[in-house]
This record gives C-alpha cells, sequence and structure tokens, in this order.
C-alpha cells in the first residue's frame, strides 16, 4: 500500500493553491478539525489511487477540507472522485453529529453492466461494505446512484456510446478520542470503493469475496 499522497492532474498551480488554502483556513480552525485533516495523511492507500488537494467548498459548513482522487493505471484514468470533510463545531441535526463525509464517484461502464437493473442497489452496496469492511462506525447515510448513456453524432459519430456509473453520498463518522473521527480508516474505505468502481481485482486474500466491475471499455487517457 502506498500513503495518501499523489496527484490526480498535472495542474500544478491549482494544487499549489488548493494547498495555500487549506493552509490558511487550517489556522483558524478548531483543534478536533485540525487532528482530523492531519489523520488524513496518514491513510494508506493503495497504489493505483493518486490523491491531490482541492479547494474545498465553504458553504456547507464552517470548516471544509476537501482531496480528489483517481485511480491510475498507466495514462488511464479508471475511476475518479472528490472526498470532502466537513465540520461544524456546533453540531447539525441533520448528521447527528459535528463531521460528515461527502463524497463523488464515478466511473465509467461496459453497457451491459450499465443495463443491469440491480446495478444502483450493488454500488450503494459497495459504499457501505467499504465502511463496514473497515470496522468503522458511521450514521446517517444518504445518497443516489446513477447511471448515464452518451451517443455521439456529427462530428463525433465515430466514438462508441459510453455508459457512467456516479455515485454521490454523504455519511456521519463516529467521533472517537477528543471528539476526532477516525478520518485516516475513512479515507482508506474511500479509496477501496474507488478501486471497487474502477473494476481492480481485490488486494489481497481478505477482499477475496468482493465482486468488482469489468475493466470498462476505454479508459480515457489522462
Amino acid at each position: 500500500m502506498a500513503a495518501a499522497q499523489g496527484r490526480l492532474s498535472d495542474d500544478a498551480d491549482g494544487r499549489d493553491d488548493a494547498t495555500e488554502e487549506n493552509r490558511k483556513a487550517m489556522q483558524t480552525a478548531p483543534p478536533p478539525f485540525r487532528a482530523a485533516v492531519e489523520a488524513l495523511r496518514t491513510a494508506r492507500l493503495r497504489p493505483e489511487i493518486e490523491v491531490s488537494a482541492t479547494p474545498a467548498p465553504r458553504r456547507l459548513a464552517p470548516h471544509a477540507h476537501a482531496l480528489e482522487a483517481a485511480v491510475v493505471e498507466g495514462e488511464d484514468d479508471l475511476a475518479d472522485g472528490r472526498l470532502v470533510l466537513l465540520h461544524d463545531p456546533a453540531g447539525h441535526e441533520a448528521w447527528q453529529g459535528t463531521f460528515r463525509l461527502v463524497t463523488l464517484v464515478r466511473a465509467e461502464l461496459e453497457a451491459e453492466m450499465a443495463a443491469d437493473p440491480l446495478l444502483p442497489d450493488v454500488c450503494w452496496s459497495w459504499l457501505t461494505g467499504a465502511l463496514q469492511g473497515r470496522g468503522l462506525s458511521f450514521g446517517e447515510p444518504s445518497g443516489t446512484v446513477t447511471r448515464a448513456s452518451s451517443h455521439y453524432f456529427g462530428g463525433l459519430e465515430q466514438r462508441p456510446a459510453a455508459s457512467q456509473i456516479e455515485i454521490r453520498a454523504s455519511w456521519t463518522p463516529r467521533e472517537g478520542l477528543g471528539g476526532v473521527p477516525d478520518t485516516a480508516a475513512h479515507l482508506a474505505a474511500w479509496g477501496d470503493l474507488l478501486c471497487q468502481v474502477a473494476g481492480l481485482p481485490p488486494a489481497g486474500p481478505s477482499d477475496a469475496s468482493v465482486v468488482t466491475l469489468p475493466q470498462r471499455r476505454g479508459p480515457q487517457p489522462r
């Protein structure tokens, strides 16, 4: 496994801006949030996952930190996503806690898999299963699973039809010592979800029962 580091794109200036923005926000953040963000850096992820900081939304909670990631093989992105850690020291009724994790995960699919009527239920079970597989306690999960098809015409008609799955979800990580959730483990579970959606084989014998998507038809070059 590799540490949670790396990059999603070659936009160095954008990464630097996001890092500086996050650094400034951390200076005024409460200790539990700073500890939760620092813990993200200790997460252990599969080497196919490249992660980088990205500007966090500022209207969802008083404090936020965001990461973006891609599952990469060679020069091809097999899946990508975004994970946002939110914190409201006063608590949030809908969250039933002071922290919330929000995610978007997406990948391209084979047409046959996209047509499976059970696909949305299976994809949602991958999210909850990834969290449970890491032994994590969480509450108030909610989200959507969307599949879409694209057909090309005119100057793009030579491109084959494409299908995509998209998971948007949020959940409340249970807080531990000092009111800080185990964000490193939640990031690792999110990485498991990314790899599963990307169609990668299980990482080890303990994951042998996991059912993954087939490799998508034609990964788009980065």
